[in-house]
């Protein structure tokens, strides 16, 4: 009985496993892609409700204490699915209008999304580590899908290689803390009373680890060519699921692990928060391709979250929640919508000057796009603003008042390269090819619409989901 029940604690886990290999099978045996997208679509649904219903179970840990189950754990395997579901749900479409349908897509994001569920309920570094190869193995693949497309095996191979050069600092991280604690589980180094040498030197590995995984300056350098060269869809889907399992990672490893060194890491990422959102979003002004826009957007993203981890409070912890669900809802929907506009033929749609005018074709598309990028520019009444608000109250009320007003005078200069994609859209008139549109299929606009109706909805109505995130407090903080 009490084995069913710790299995109970990974039942997302279990059902993404099962869907990676039935879809796997189903693609090798019938070669039916449409059967296999289906597949996944209706497992990734059900291991979303199941991963909401777990926000209101019990906290705790299973399987010898490997796993964490319930509070910051369970809302990360919600932020993961989300992510997974939505990205899935556009994917298809996507992949069949630009001519690179292959099955095997779906097995592998499912493959990797098992991989960030484990992450996110890791409560041992030996777990964690291999939740993140997992996954990394996954979207190196993913990210060189189409082989005939030299960008993409570009991006998969600069991908490959930089992430197994930050794996090797994660993996000597974790050795040289286990050297110096004696444990790989997060509360016994929490415990750790000599911390020598051997001891930092594990910390500041561990963190170098997690920041090339979060895309933080100066480990952000795979960030742009990936998201450019892979199918934007599954840049959507890099850019959320993979980096919330990493910052829900980093939640539980800085809370669990290493509190009592709370000044000394605080101190590091203050730094880091810095250098990614100035850095991030100077790159991102300059920028003519959506993508890699994008692409140093995300990063610019990643540094307004690290405030949140300067600040290192329960409150900090849950903000960080909040905004990285907004953040996941709002990203996969601009990227939905660049892939929308990139499966229509004549012009490279990456390039910010052809969407000259276009924004009067396909009028619904026009407006969720606008609906996604004021959400990321933190402009009210959308959750992007409610995620900035509290990431930078929680802030304030610790003192770092300078960081908070680096972070304000960052996102401001966000404007510029929000804006312009909507200036191009409505106020450019095309001076080139004309280029008519194609009507996007009903789940692929029944999808944009839901992700932009969530990010209006937990704007105008936050209090729910805030109070929920702030509940955790006690049993994950």
């Amino acid at each position: 009985m009490e084995s069913a029940n710790e299995l109970l604690t990974i039942l997302p886990v279990i059902i993404i496993g099962t869907a990676g290999l039935l879809v796997m099978m189903v693609d090798a045996f019938t070669e039916n892609s449409r059967t296999a997208y289906w597949i996944t679509v209706l497992f990734s649904a059900i291991g979303l409700a199941v991963s909401v219903n777990s926000l209101f179970g019990p906290t705790g840990t299973s399987f010898y204490n490997m796993i964490a189950y319930g509070g910051t754990a369970a809302f990360g395997a919600v932020l993961v699915m989300t992510g997974t579901l939505f990205s899935v749900m556009l994917t298809r479409e996507y992949l069949e209008k630009t001519g690179r349908h292959i099955a095997e897509v779906y097995s592998m994001m499912l493959f990797a999304t098992f991989g960030m569920l484990v992450l996110v309920q890791s409560n041992n570094l030996v777990t964690l580590f291999l939740g993140i190869e997992t996954m990394s193995i996954s979207l190196y693949v993913l990210a060189g899908l189409v082989k005939d497309e030299k960008k993409g095996v570009e991006a998969a191979l600069k991908y490959f290689l930089l992430g197994a050069f930050s794996t090797g600092f994660l993996l000597y991280g974790i050795a040289l803390l286990y050297g110096a604690s004696g444990s790989t589980f997060l509360v016994d180094i929490a415990a750790t009373d000599e911390k020598g040498l051997i001891y930092w030197a594990g910390v500041a590995l561990l963190l170098v680890g997690f920041f090339f995984k979060v895309s933080a300056v100066p480990f952000h350098m795979w960030t742009p060519d990936v998201y450019q060269g892979a199918p934007t869809t599954i840049t959507a889907f890099m850019a959320t699921a993979s980096k919330a399992a990493g910052f829900v990672a980093f939640i539980l490893v800085l809370s669990r692990a290493l509190p009592d060194v709370r000044a000394e890491w605080s101190d590091v990422i203050w730094l880091f928060a810095i250098f990614t959102m100035v850095i991030g979003n100077i790159l991102a002004l300059v920028q003519d391709n959506v993508k890699r826009m994008l692409a140093y957007s995300s990063i610019a993203h990643a540094g307004y979250v690290l405030i949140g981890f300067a600040a290192a409070t329960g409150a900090a912890y849950s903000a960080i929640l909040f905004y990285l669900f907004a953040y996941t809802l709002m990203n996969v929907g601009a990227f939905g919508i660049v892939a929308y506009y990139e499966w229509n033929k004549g012009l490279d749609f990456t390039e910010i000057k052809n969407y000259a005018g276009l924004g009067y074709q396909q009028p619904l598309m026009g407006v969720l796009m606008s609906v996604f990028l004021f959400s990321m520019v933190g402009i009210p009444p959308f959750a992007g603003f409610i995620g900035k608000y509290r990431v930078f109250a929680a802030a304030i009320d610790e003192g770092l008042i300078s960081l908070v007003i680096v972070g304000v005078l960052a996102s401001a200069a966000s404007v510029y390269y929000y804006i312009r994609v909507l200036v191009y859209l409505y106020m450019k008139e095309d001076e080139g090819a004309q280029v008519t549109l194609v009507k996007p299929g009903m789940l692929y606009s029944v999808t944009l619409v839901i992700l932009a109706v969530l990010t209006l909805y937990f704007g105008i109505n936050p209090g729910s989901l805030t109070d929920l995130l702030l509940s955790f407090k006690d049993a994950a903080y």
